[in-house]
């Protein structure tokens, strides 16, 4: 076996191991980015946690009403958990077949995690006092970003080739219709909730707008495909 394998690292060409070096540096390059990528959204996921009120009470009648106190937080907090959660699980499954960091995918990849890393703050700002308009555009506002930079990050992966052979067919079309899913949906927000704040059912409807986006972009990629 290693007789085969000097063999083969005979027969190259100094192109051809050159050629060889660069694939593997580029490889642990795009490795090292998703490696760092999913540290940030772990530490972000952590700070949701940590910035959750404790409640409080001598009885358990007491702890159970603090509790309902903060009800709006722990809901903000399921929101954001559910979001990044979201973001997370799209960029993971794209970025485990890409091979090298080509165009400006490292700069869009990091504007994308300074998003996933503001969404903690932001869902503190969503459920402090008063200016409703205003904290309710902030935390949309940030999940907008997330969502356009998730779209410039598959662009650069689509135009500069960056994926695996092996990588699935739909993949580009799946992450595209996601991200396009999470973003219209915060970005529909923000202007119904200059009239109600009714505007967070747009949140609670993300789930099934997700799965109406996926259910168009698959017929329309069967209609694409030869009888």
């Amino acid at each position: 076996m290693l007789a085969g394998v000097s063999l083969r690292v005979v027969d190259q060409t100094p192109d051809e191991t050159v050629r060889a070096e660069r694939a593997e540096v580029d490889l642990l390059a795009a490795e090292r980015l998703t490696f760092f990528s999913d540290a940030v959204v772990a530490i972000a996921i952590t700070l949701l946690a940590l910035g959750l009120p404790v409640p409080r009470g001598a009885t358990n009648a007491e702890l159970l009403r603090a509790a309902g106190d903060y009800l709006d937080d722990y809901l903000a907090f399921l929101i954001s958990f559910a979001v990044i959660g979201s973001h997370w699980f799209a960029h993971h499954r794209t970025f485990r077949y890409v091979t090298r960091l080509d165009g400006r995918l490292g700069k869009w990849n990091m504007l994308w995690l300074l998003m996933i890393i503001t969404t903690p703050f932001a869902t503190r700002v969503l459920t402090s006092e008063g200016a409703f308009e205003s904290r309710f555009i902030f935390y949309a506002a940030v999940q907008v970003l997330a969502g356009l930079f998730s779209l410039l990050m598959i662009r650069e992966i689509a135009r500069h080739g960056l994926l695996r052979a092996s990588a699935p067919p739909d993949l580009i079309r799946v992450y595209r219709g996601r991200a396009a899913a999470v973003m219209g949906a915060f970005a529909i927000s923000i202007p119904i909730a200059l009239v109600t704040r009714w505007a967070y059912l747009c949140w609670a409807a993300l789930p099934v707008f997700m799965s109406v986006v996926h259910h168009l972009a698959t017929r329309r990629q069967a209609r694409r495909r030869p009888a």
